[in-house]
């Protein structure tokens, strides 16, 4: 077990780090559980994944929270759908395969990697102010992503912020803190499945949770320091390895 703390503690700070900023940090934090624990069942695996991660998205939308104006009229109606959204997506898989989705996640990221990019100035900052219908059409937008976090997961944060910037006009840091609402919501969703459906390993989750805890508060601070901009090229690398990932699973 001694060596395994070498490869999970800095694990979970970096996936704290990365989560904080675009999402993503269970690409980092699941692989690394999967491979230190190969015996040990998933819904276990994932539920300590998520023990870890929710530790470092809170941390990570406090602070936010106290430094970013987060659109509160918009993002609570997208939580509260994103809980009913996440519960149905859960309920689908029982019949339908989850790998029927890969190949449309992986064309969905590739177009909303190639659209950042060629769109230069997309959320470095706030395109237009609150509109009539946002409170409805953020609910919507909230249903969808959390059926899709329910039901697959991979890149929920990634599309949760670009839903934000691109749907909604607000630029990439407070879409960022936008996304940890709903990532915070999701996340205390589906780490009360995993208890109740399997023991979870407390001591690694803790442990993982206070490196989680320490990478996200790096990963805050950079995101506040250095503005949309800093923002806009991580989320591009995290989309660019997720997009990689799922294609190399895929074929």
């Amino acid at each position: 077990m001694t060596i395994e703390w070498f490869i999970l503690a800095p694990a979970a700070f970096f996936a704290g780090m990365v989560d904080a900023v675009v999402g993503g940090g269970g690409l980092i934090q699941i692989p690394v559980l999967l491979s230190a624990f190969p015996q040990t069942s998933i819904p276990t695996l994932f539920g300590t994944n998520k023990v870890a991660s929710i530790t470092g998205t809170s941390a990570a939308l406090w602070r936010y929270a106290r430094a970013v104006s987060i659109p509160w009229r918009l993002v609570l109606p997208a939580t509260g759908a994103a809980l009913l959204g996440a519960w149905l997506g859960a309920a689908v898989v029982a019949w339908i395969p989850r790998d029927a989705m890969r190949p449309l996640v992986v064309v969905m990221m590739l177009a909303v990697a190639i659209y950042t990019f060629l769109r230069k100035n997309l959320g470095q900052e706030e395109t237009h102010a609150a509109r009539p219908g946002d409170l409805w059409r953020g609910a919507l937008f909230g249903l969808v992503i959390g059926f899709y976090d329910g039901f697959f997961g991979p890149g929920t944060g990634s599309f949760l912020i670009f839903g934000f910037v691109r749907l909604f006009g607000l630029d990439f840091v407070r879409a960022s803190a936008s996304a940890k609402v709903v990532n915070v919501a999701t996340n205390l969703s589906a780490t009360a499945f995993f208890i109740s459906h399997g023991p979870i390993l407390w001591l690694v989750g803790l442990t993982m949770a206070a490196c989680n805890l320490a990478g996200a508060y790096l990963g805050t601070h950079l995101a506040l320091k250095h503005g949309a901009g800093f923002v806009r090229k991580a989320f591009l690398g995290v989309v660019s390895v997720l997009i990689i990932k799922q294609l190399l699973e895929l074929f």
